[in-house]
């Protein structure tokens, strides 16, 4: 199988193909038949199950299939599989961040940057932070973006190209619901084939055999936070009808005679059969790169050249959220991890609806086709930049974060 190259993806965009296909086969950890957990969802009480499962024809069959990861969890995944190779010097792109490590009292949070955010650019964390000392929208960059739309998106494509690969929806800009959309070129899920829905049991057994309370002896919610509970109906936390507050700072369920309350106790043995996992012969992750969609972007005043480069490097971005997405593995949440059954591969995919071409790709192939890109969009007159754009947040930004915090911190956990 030949290697994705330079040459490859810059006919494919340019009108060769309407897409970039790639295709993965995965078994649960544990193997064949091995139980995987999906995302669990909201549902009536007496729903079945919490999960998303439908029919789906799959290989010429029609097969219950169950949601593992979503369009919206994947281009997360995807964006942190950048990540992880821009900061260690592989992929050269702008990602712009907001650095919170010298903001007293919220420095733990590090920095924040456009692939994390939830609206990338968008976001209002970056809106609520200044770029030089000014409001991030007032600046020259900030006002940039704003104005960026499909029809003239050069600068979008120089300070946040992932934004042009993952969508960008800019509502809650100065414009509103009619500030800039830029549709997902990169869309990618994962499902379970001939899904099983499962049971789970759980139960704990207390070591200090803690059963019962008598019904005089009643545990109360302490004053202090710290020390969850009291005996001393003078240490304890007032009612709102004025009255101690029998302790709950653990379990929602049972009463103030409940050790359970409180975190102790036994837990009897249960059945969960709206969230006991699932069995399914295999998962299917695909991942499709809209060419179409590329090619509906446009670079005011560039040549017809300099849009095909700009494109062929948003594309490249794609390619190696795929590459750079295998090697982090498919760890998608407790009790769900997904080894894939094959190396990666992508597949050209033309207008005509005829036999795809395959190519392989992989870190180092992917990481080489953006960096080639990338220097045949800057050559030909539209170039990322190479600045940082560092932002810090407001003032107020950090203040919201700190009250916030100082909520949370009183707040009994699980309330």
């Amino acid at each position: 199988m030949a290697e994705l190259t330079i040459g490859h993806l810059t006919d494919a965009v340019e009108g060769g193909a309407v897409a970039l296909r790639s295709i993965m086969s995965l078994q649960p950890a544990d193997g064949p038949g091995g139980k995987v957990f999906p995302p669990t969802y909201a549902v009536a009480e007496r729903a079945e199950h919490k999960y998303a499962v439908e029919e789906r024809h799959v290989d010429g069959r029609v097969v219950t299939t169950v949601l593992l990861d979503s369009v919206a969890s994947q281009a997360n995944r995807a964006e942190l599989a950048l990540l992880e190779g821009w900061e260690a010097g592989e992929l050269n792109f702008p990602v712009p961040y907001v650095d919170f490590t010298t903001a007293p009292d919220v420095e733990d949070l590090g920095r924040i940057t456009v692939l994390e955010a939830p609206h990338r650019l968008a976001d209002a964390i970056f809106r609520d932070s200044l770029l030089d000392g000014t409001l991030f929208r007032l600046s020259d960059v900030g006002r940039a973006i704003t104005e960026a739309r499909p029809g003239n998106a050069t600068d979008l494509f120089r300070y946040a190209p992932t934004a042009l690969l993952f969508g960008q929806w800019d509502s809650t800009g100065p414009k509103g619901g009619l500030g800039a959309k830029f549709q997902r070129a990169y869309v990618s899920e994962i499902v379970g084939l001939d899904a099983k829905i499962g049971r789970k049991v759980s139960s704990r057994i207390d070591p200090l055999q803690i059963e019962r309370l008598a019904p005089d002896k009643v545990a109360y919610n302490h004053q202090d936070p710290a020390e969850v509970w009291t005996f001393d109906e003078g240490e304890s936390e007032t009612g709102k009808g004025g009255k101690p507050e029998p302790a709950s700072r653990g379990s929602a369920s049972g009463t103030a005679g409940q050790p359970s309350k409180i975190n102790h106790g036994n837990i009897a043995p249960s059945i969960d059969s709206q969230a006991g996992g699932v069995t399914i012969s295999e998962a299917r992750q695909t991942a499709v790169l809209s060419l179409a969609a590329l090619r509906r972007l446009r670079f005011a005043g560039k040549s017809r050249e300099a849009e095909a480069a700009a494109r062929t490097a948003v594309a490249a971005l794609g390619v190696a959220a795929i590459a750079y997405g295998y090697e982090a593995d498919h760890d998608l949440r407790s009790r769900c991890l997904l080894i894939p059954q094959h190396a990666p591969k992508l597949e050209i995919v033309g207008r005509d609806g005829g036999s795809p071409e395959s190519v392989s790709i992989g870190r180092e192939s992917a990481a080489q086709l953006l960096s080639e890109a990338s220097a045949r969009a800057e050559r030909s007159g539209i170039a990322w930049e190479v600045e940082e754009v560092a932002l810090t947040p407001a003032p107020k930004l950090v203040e919201l974060l700190r009250r916030s915090r100082e909520v949370s911190a009183q707040e009994p956990a699980g309330e």
